[in-house]
């Protein structure tokens, strides 16, 4: 059977809602369709984006950054 995919971060807000009501992890990942699992590590994620931002570090994407291969006009003529 063929099971519905959902992306844990399209539930955030709703997420961080829940956990201010007071509900539990288990609890949360009953009402919205995830495993406890799911919920304690986006929990453990969104901690570790908050200790960073704290700290006053810079968050950064992941994944290849783009190259700078930019041809200016006088490049192209030389």
């Amino acid at each position: 059977m063929a099971r519905s995919y959902k992306h844990i971060q399209q539930y955030e807000r709703e997420i961080l809602e829940l956990k201010e009501r007071g509900m539990t992890q288990k609890e949360i990942a009953q009402q919205l369709g995830f495993t406890k699992e799911q919920v304690k590590e986006f929990f453990h994620r969104q901690h570790k984006k908050e200790r960073k931002i704290a700290a006053g570090i810079a968050l950064k994407k992941k994944g290849r950054p783009p190259k700078d291969n930019k041809i200016t006009q006088t490049d192209k003529v030389n």
